[in-house]
């Protein structure tokens, strides 16, 4: 075997395993609100999410991982040690906040490790602004939109159903959720699983594996997918807890009108070839119907902690990219 290759194998593994670290992290996000109005065991709430997580391959194109691969930072300047030093600095962050339960965004982790590690190499100079700048708009407008359209789809079936009888009505949107979640997961492989597909094709790229041309192998698609649905069902339990209860009490038509709200923005994020974050995504969603109960029926308190480890990830995961290109070149030079 080539020499060379054994590194590239090496980061196509770490990839991968950041890939199911980002699938077993924001399984919350997929599953929460199913879970928390009991309409689905975990158990099976998460057999749900990962089988759509994987569905997705066979709906989306790869416009997002063209974004990630080489719309953050000057693709010239990908090489192993920076894809070493994002890598490790997105999975880092991502063990962090798993461990105290806060929803941050595995997304904004591993753009925020490809910047720390590509600015120590070469300088501020090899970022692309004008993808950062779409992703930085984003984290503000992601959750702005699952909020508003959230909110939307809340006060439009409650008014559709509003003389209705409430027994009813669970029962109907218990059947209802079913359909929201398995959008909502389909947005999420859609989005986050590209994320990753564009590290491992601008690995290759940079290697010289794919003659010159950006794009995304079927192998790596699937590898991609397959991984992230394995991480959803290992599930991310601790975080269940704070979207599905924390954040604000739910009813299975809450929960509909959440992750239909979410999902409709993860769609539109990825249209546009724009990695977001579907943390940010449903938490906004959850928010917006919690809203149009009463103002006071949202933890605000709660909504703030998580806000704060939003506005972290990307400098905490910079940081720790950093460190670890600089021992990477130490190491391995």
């Amino acid at each position: 075997m080539d020499s060379a290759l054994l590194p590239i194998i090496g980061l196509v593994t770490l990839a991968l395993a950041f890939d199911y670290l980002n699938g077993f992290h924001d399984a919350a996000n997929s599953i929460a609100t199913i879970v928390s109005t009991r309409v689905l065991s975990p158990r099976q709430a998460v057999l749900w999410a990962a089988f759509f997580n994987m569905v997705a391959f066979f709906i989306f194109s790869h416009e997002v991982a063209k974004t990630m691969g080489k719309g953050i930072v000057d693709i010239a300047v990908i090489d192993n040690h920076v894809v070493f030093g994002a890598l490790m600095g997105a999975c880092v962050w991502n063990i962090v906040t798993w461990y105290y339960g806060l929803p941050s965004s595995s997304s904004h982790a591993l753009m925020g490790g490809l910047a720390g590690a590509a600015v120590v190499k070469a300088g501020t100079g090899v970022l692309v602004w004008s993808g950062i700048i779409k992703v930085l708009l984003f984290i503000v407008i992601s959750p702005l939109l699952g909020m508003l359209l959230g909110l939307g789809f809340g006060v439009m079936v409650y008014r559709l159903f509003s003389r209705s009888v409430p027994g009813q009505v669970d029962h109907l949107f218990r059947k209802g959720q079913l359909l929201s979640a398995a959008a909502y997961s389909l947005g999420h492989g859609g989005n986050d699983a590209q994320k990753t597909m564009g590290i491992i094709t601008g690995l290759l790229y940079s290697a010289g594996y794919l003659g010159g041309k950006f794009e995304v192998p079927n192998w790596v698609a699937i590898a991609c997918y397959s991984a992230m649905g394995l991480g959803t069902m290992s599930g991310g339990w601790r975080i269940v807890k704070t979207m599905g209860h924390k954040i604000s009490k739910l009813k299975p038509v809450d929960g509909f009108c959440a992750e239909s709200g979410a999902a409709a923005t993860l769609f539109i994020a990825s249209s546009m070839g724009v990695p977001v974050s579907t943390t940010h995504t449903i938490t906004g969603a959850i928010m917006g119907v919690g809203t149009m109960k009463r103002f006071s029926a949202v933890k605000w308190g709660v909504a703030g902690q998580i806000v704060w480890a939003w506005f972290m990830t990307i400098p905490a995961a910079a940081l720790i990219s950093a460190v670890c290109y600089w021992f990477s070149m130490t190491v391995f030079k």
